[in-house]
């Protein structure tokens, strides 16, 4: 098959655009001369396989995106959803998005290449228009689905919805009005995407809720989760889907005095099941355990900061390993994903550099995380 250099200038454009570069900086960042970008660009010259590497490295994906003559790719589907919330995303927003996708695409590779992760594929069939009933049933569904008990509550909600074959990435970004994001990758399949800027609790809620839209709105290449537009259905089933999978009203209502509450009550079974006080309240009026004065009463008071732990950063790591951890989660370095990194290098499947390339670090950073994990770069790898 000939090479389409039209095409291929086509992309090259559009990646610079999708992401709000500027000539100037692109060539800042690969090394490339202006007017030699501004020739590929224009379909004047053809690039070099070497240029081809420099630009797949920059916009963080595969170099044969740029050599096929394929149109469909992941690009495609960010091209639009940044079409369609430009406004939300931010140039330093969408290059997080593009990381995102870029770990999961990793994540998939690693995933297959080893094949040790235990899958439980789950499915749900929407009967009817009632939304709230949707995202309730396919909540009970999938915790049976999950062997849990009806009154059990599950802790590790990443672990879960990982089990279902989901990538999940926690990723700070700048823009507080998105909470998460779903994407159907074309190859890496249902990635979910949590903003680490929010409250710690309040991520494993929209975790819960990104997996909703996953399972119940795949049909959708991608759906955002604005803070602003909580009266969208799809956002109201995938709330009810959240509320019931964390808090299931068969354990609510084995709560002592469930309908008595008190500032100190509140607090403690918020924490006990480690979602936010308004979560907790919504849940209890929605089970008709509580009055809307009571609900008030309960989404006035907050968590302490320092009762929140999150599960990536547990209380037995030094106050050192956990803030060095937490950068690493900010960037969007879960646990999991760091650990499949080393574990599929330390059984030679990958490279140190290629482990380098999927953390998005350089090889110095490389050592570094590898001494917080208490892992090991063997010299000269």
């Amino acid at each position: 098959m000939s090479f389409d250099l039209a095409l291929f200038s086509s992309k090259l454009r559009r990646c610079r655009e999708q992401f709000e570069k500027s000539l100037v900086e692109v060539t800042t960042a690969t090394g490339i001369p202006e007017n030699i970008l501004a020739a590929l660009e224009n379909g004047e010259r053809q690039p070099t396989g070497d240029e081809v590497l420099i630009f797949a490295d920059y916009y963080l994906c595969d170099y044969q995106f740029f050599i096929s003559n394929e149109r469909v790719a992941s690009f495609d589907q960010t091209e639009t959803l940044f079409r369609r919330y430009g406004e939300e995303f931010s140039k330093e927003d969408r290059l997080a998005v593009q990381e995102f996708l870029f770990l999961c695409e990793c994540e998939d590779f690693l995933l297959k290449l080893v094949q040790t992760h235990i899958y439980k594929p789950f499915s749900f069939i929407k009967r009817g228009n009632y939304y709230i009933g949707h995202g309730k049933e396919a909540a009970k569904a999938l915790r049976k689905h999950l062997g849990y008990a009806s009154n059990a509550v599950r802790m590790d909600v990443y672990e879960d919805f990982r089990s279902l074959g989901f990538h999940i990435f926690r990723r700070q970004l700048g823009n507080s009005n998105i909470s998460g994001l779903f994407i159907k990758h074309p190859t890496a399949g249902k990635c979910i995407l949590v903003n680490y800027s929010e409250d710690i609790y309040r991520q494993r809620f929209t975790a819960a809720h990104e997996s909703a839209h996953g399972i119940l709105d795949d049909e959708q290449e991608f759906v955002i989760s604005l803070k602003t537009d909580k009266k969208n259905l799809v956002e109201v089933r995938a709330n009810n889907f959240a509320s019931d999978y964390l808090m299931p009203p068969e354990f609510l209502q084995k709560i002592p005095d469930s309908q008595t509450w008190t500032p100190e009550k509140a607090i403690e079974w918020a924490n006990k099941l480690k979602v936010s006080t308004e979560a907790l309240a919504n849940a209890l009026k929605s089970a008709n355990f509580i009055s809307e004065n009571v609900e008030i009463q309960i989404k006035a008071v907050r968590v302490p900061r320092d009762l929140k732990v999150d599960p990536e950063l547990p209380e037995s790591l030094s106050f050192g390993s956990r803030q060095r951890r937490e950068k690493l989660l900010k960037r969007g370095l879960s646990n999991f994903y760091v650990g499949l990194c080393f574990d599929v290098y330390e059984q030679g499947f990958i490279s140190a550099g290629r482990v380098a390339e999927m953390l998005l670090v350089s090889k110095y950073e490389l050592t570094e995380i590898a001494s917080i994990y208490g892992r090991t770069i063997r010299y000269g790898d």
